[in-house]
């Protein structure tokens, strides 16, 4: 199977946090475009989440702990873990979900 991104349609999932999303059988991809100063709020899901910065700065809080994320930072968050966070610039981020999101359908 091969998917055109540039065909997808953005879904606005949480105000200025906008997605392409593609799913798999067993893991959801979100790519994302996120508005400068939009706000993430704290959740948790029970999927494990790889999140890898692209484009921007990307400020996260994960484990009571807050850091600033460039392009090429990793971010392995754990399922059940609360997180939240922030666009410092204009964010491209790129989230991989395990398993698949059945609420991002």
């Amino acid at each position: 199977m091969q998917i055109e991104l540039s065909s997808i349609i953005p879904k606005e999932i949480i105000p200025g946090c906008h997605a392409k999303l593609v799913h798999t059988q067993h893991m959801s991809f979100a790519f994302w475009d996120i508005e400068k100063g939009a706000i993430l709020p704290e959740h948790h899901h029970m999927n494990e989440q790889v999140m890898q910065v692209i484009e921007g700065e990307f400020e996260l809080t994960l484990h009571k702990t807050t850091k600033i994320y460039n392009p090429g930072s990793l971010v392995i968050i754990p399922p059940n873990e609360p997180h939240c966070g922030k666009a410092i610039t204009s964010c491209k981020i790129l989230d991989v979900f395990s398993p698949a999101r059945d609420d991002f359908y």
